[in-house]
This record gives C-alpha cells, structure tokens and sequence, in this order.
C-alpha cells in the first residue's frame, strides 16, 4: 500500500469516528475537549461542497467556543443533543427506517439493514442502545468495512457500495437537512454536514472502485 493510499485510509477512518462520537450519545468532556484543542486540524477547501461547509462551521464553533470551561461547552452540547435526538419528543429520530417510506419505523426495514450488516460478517456492538439501524450503528459498520479494504479484503468494496444504494445514501441527506433546520447550535450544523458530505465521499470512492 502507497504512503498516499495509507493516508487516505487514516482520513477516511478519522472522518467517520468523529461522526461516530457525535452521534452515539451526548458528547463527552474528552471528546469537548479534543475537538476545542489547539490539535485540531480541519482540512483546506477542496474536500466537498458538504464537507467544506461543515469543517467551517465546525472552524466557526472552535472559535467560538475555545477560551470557554469545557464543562460548560459539553453541558450546551448535551442539552442540544438531548433536545434534538433524545426529548422527551424529539424533533429528529436518527434511525433509517424513520426516513423511509417503504417501511414503518423500526419495521421489517430493519431487518434489511440488519441482513446488510450479516452479510459482510459484522455485528453490532453492543455498547450502542439504540436499534440497528440507528445512525451511529450505520456508521460503525461503515468503519468496519473501511478497515477490512484497508487490511486488503476487496470484496468489502462490494459491501459497501451495497450499503449506499440500499441504505446509507438512501436517507442520510434529508436527516442532515433536518438537522441544519432544526438546530441553531453550530456543532451540530457542522456535524451534519460532514456526514453528509462523508457519506457522499464514501459512496464515490465505493462506486469508483472496481
């Protein structure tokens, strides 16, 4: 594997954990505090329409947010989080089978997503509570099938391009969009955006890729 192909894999990986511990729960102090650190590095314009408007605003939040406690910044985070995701009646349900419409909510829908997951030879981790189909679950078997092409199992490209045209690419814009709509706090503006513009990164290299 080339030194450019390495580092693209580390992007990759790098992108979707992050996604993944904004989405999994309420952010924690560590994950506040990485995020607010001098460490940080956001990548120059060029990645994506959606993902360059999401690492500004992410940029823009940094800004915002660095000379303040990080005790306080997680606490706006987690009541946001709460408010969108968690309620009582939230206004978003980060779940697959709540955006499509040949399904009911957490209906046979979920099954097909689960039957994804098997097929590859994954499942879930248990330390998410929510249903499988829940975005950060989507998420995470996404990262396993970036690590097993990274280890050099090609058919997980197959896998993958599945997963976008059955699933992933299937709902993810209009739960982004719902979110930009909904929330006024930057973080997760940002976040939607850079999962939205994951996604559509993952999907063309997944597409691309004989």
């Amino acid at each position: 594997m080339s030194v450019n192909q390495q580092a693209l894999y580390e992007a990759r990986l790098e992108l979707v954990n992050f996604l993944i511990d904004a989405f999994a729960d309420v952010p924690s102090e560590a994950f506040v505090e990485a995020i607010l650190s001098e460490d940080v590095l956001l990548p120059d314009e060029g990645a994506g329409e959606k993902l360059d408007e999401g690492f500004a605003t992410l940029e823009s939040f940094i800004e915002a947010n660095r000379d303040r406690e990080v005790e306080d910044v997680r606490d706006d985070l987690e009541r946001e989080f709460t408010r969108l995701f968690v309620g009582p009646r939230p206004p978003i349900l980060p779940h697959e089978t709540y955006y499509r419409e040949d399904t009911d909510f957490r209906g046979a829908g979920l099954a097909k997503v689960e039957a994804s997951y098997g097929a590859a030879g994954w499942s879930p981790p248990e330390e998410y509570p929510e249903e499988n189909d829940y975005v950060a679950v989507e998420l995470a078997f996404l990262r396993y099938l970036i690590r097993q092409q990274r280890a050099g199992y090609e058919e997980t490209v197959g896998y993958q391009r599945v997963f976008h045209e059955e699933h992933l690419s299937e709902w993810i814009p209009a739960f982004a969009a719902d979110v930009r709509e909904t929330t006024d706090e930057r973080f997760y503006e940002a976040v939607a955006s850079i999962l939205e513009g994951t996604v559509a990164f993952e999907e063309e290299i997944a597409m691309s890729t004989a």
